[in-house]
């Protein structure tokens, strides 16, 4: 049986691609920190159709944490043939004033994780020519965001990154996708300490619509699928306007009120 590994997937989009693919009768290996919530969306994912989970508690930021999943995976002799790597955080505020290990668990987990999960699973998928890497990027990839920084950059690492795999891999049978949603009402909003009154409700999507068009891009075979009209429109905005100018609308809109 097919066998999908989502990391994130106690909440929010990661939460969503366990329900989508659960009802393609995967089978799910689900990872986070959150135990609990982990067994949960296991329990809802069985009943959905997925042929069997397992479920992996962990910090994706520590650097030993991909091993560990690989590890366990290998041992359990699954091989993976869809991997969705979901997990990461944002945070908000003036730089200067951010706590730097915060920060630096930020690309730990944004960036590093990300790029491990990849190395590790990716030469069983080339071997078998087979295989799907969905990477959730942000249209906050495609500019600077001010108040954003880390969380932006690290956003643009994971697209330039997952187009480079793509290229690299065309012809091989194993597709690879950057997933870049705008806002998404999840948990992310609260983890990043940001107002979900910032942005129009209008620009919002729900999780559920942006998995399953991150599932329809990657079967596609695009690289890049960015969510939401308004949100590609976005995306565009540093073709068509100065790059300062873009950085001062986003920093008009990102600013906290302390600022």
């Amino acid at each position: 049986m097919p066998t999908a590994l989502i990391t994130g997937a106690s909440s929010g989009l990661g939460e969503q691609f366990a329900y989508a693919l659960a009802r393609r009768r995967y089978r799910l290996v689900l990872t986070a920190r959150r135990g609990d919530r982990l067994n949960a969306v296991a329990e809802t994912a069985g009943k959905l159709g997925a042929e069997a989970t397992e479920t992996i508690p962990l910090d994706l930021a520590r650097r030993a944490a991909a091993h560990e999943i690989f590890t366990r995976t290998q041992a359990a002799r699954l091989h993976i043939d869809y991997l969705v790597n979901n997990a990461g955080f944002g945070t908000h505020g003036s730089f200067e004033k951010l706590p730097l290990e915060r920060e630096l668990e930020e690309i730990d987990l944004n960036v590093a994780a990300l790029v491990a999960m990849a190395r590790l699973f990716l030469p069983a998928m080339v071997e078998r020519r087979a295989g799907t890497i969905i990477n959730v990027a942000s249209v906050a990839a495609f500019q600077a965001v001010p108040y954003m920084a880390t969380y932006a950059a690290t956003k643009a690492f994971v697209l330039n990154f997952t187009e480079a795999l793509a290229g690299e891999l065309a012809g091989s049978g194993v597709k690879v996708s950057a997933l870049c949603p705008g806002p998404v009402r999840t948990e992310f909003q609260a983890i990043a300490g940001q107002l979900s009154d910032r942005m129009p409700a209008f620009v919002y999507l729900d999780a559920e619509t942006v998995v399953a068009q991150g599932i329809a891009a990657a079967e596609s075979g695009r690289s890049v699928h960015i969510a939401g009209v308004v949100n590609f429109i976005a995306a565009q905005s540093n073709r068509f306007f100065p790059r300062a100018l873009v950085s001062a609308i986003a920093r008009r809109i990102y600013r906290p009120p302390a600022a």
